[in-house]
């Protein structure tokens, strides 16, 4: 389920108009602490080096062009989108996309009454399964703080206006629950293929912070 934002999160807010960063916000003691973990991890046999290189390659082999085809197949597929949004996994599963070793997944559809967007307060947990490797952009310690104080400020960061009367609600992912925006479809796209609605769904649509593309 979506956490409450009622804004008591512990953000930084030195500067709460500030621009986004596009740095990836690593500091040099957790990289420290990371290696080190690993290397013990591998002395002691729960994983060896080829594991991780492996797990890497396979993250590394999903992009959200993936994504893009769920959407459309969605768009096209009723009952698909009635199973995506009520049960994810079984559903992508269904689809092709192998889903074994992912945490869980909720869509959630945006609509003519609603926008959602997604945020990882704590760290960047994120779908990668269906998007591949998160923007560095989304794990600033900025766009964290900012898309849960602010969402709308954001977004018009990022050209994605949306009507006042439209409620925006924003997710906050998890490391055991990770959220995907089904977004809205575009207007005078009956009768389109799947392919080429594939390529009106961008990452960031699929974040919530911009919409499909309108032809």
């Amino acid at each position: 389920m979506a956490h409450a934002h009622a804004h008591d999160h512990d953000h930084d807010q030195a500067d709460p108009h500030a621009p986004i960063e596009q740095h990836a916000d690593y500091r040099p003691e957790s990289l420290l602490l990371e290696q080190a973990l690993r290397e013990l991890l591998i002395e002691n046999n729960v994983f060896t080096a080829a594991d991780i290189q492996r797990q890497i390659e396979d993250t590394e082999s999903h992009n959200p062009g993936l994504g893009a085809k769920v959407v459309a197949h969605a768009w096209v597929n009723p009952d698909f989108k009635a199973r995506l949004l009520a049960d994810p996994k079984p559903a992508l599963t269904a689809f092709g996309v192998d889903v074994s070793n992912s945490p869980e997944l909720k869509v959630v559809e945006n609509t003519e009454g609603v926008h959602h967007m997604i945020v990882c307060t704590l760290c960047s947990c994120y779908p990668k399964m269906l998007l591949g490797i998160p923007p560095a952009w989304y794990k600033s310690r900025e766009y964290r703080s900012r898309a849960v104080i602010e969402p709308r400020a954001v977004l018009e960061e990022f050209g994605c206006e949306v009507p006042d009367d439209v409620e925006v609600r924003v997710v906050d992912s998890t490391a055991d629950l990770r959220y995907f925006v089904l977004p809205k479809r575009p207007a005078a796209t009956e009768g389109f293929s799947e392919a080429r609605l594939a390529e009106l769904v961008n990452r960031d649509s699929m974040i919530g912070v911009s919409f499909a593309r309108e032809l």
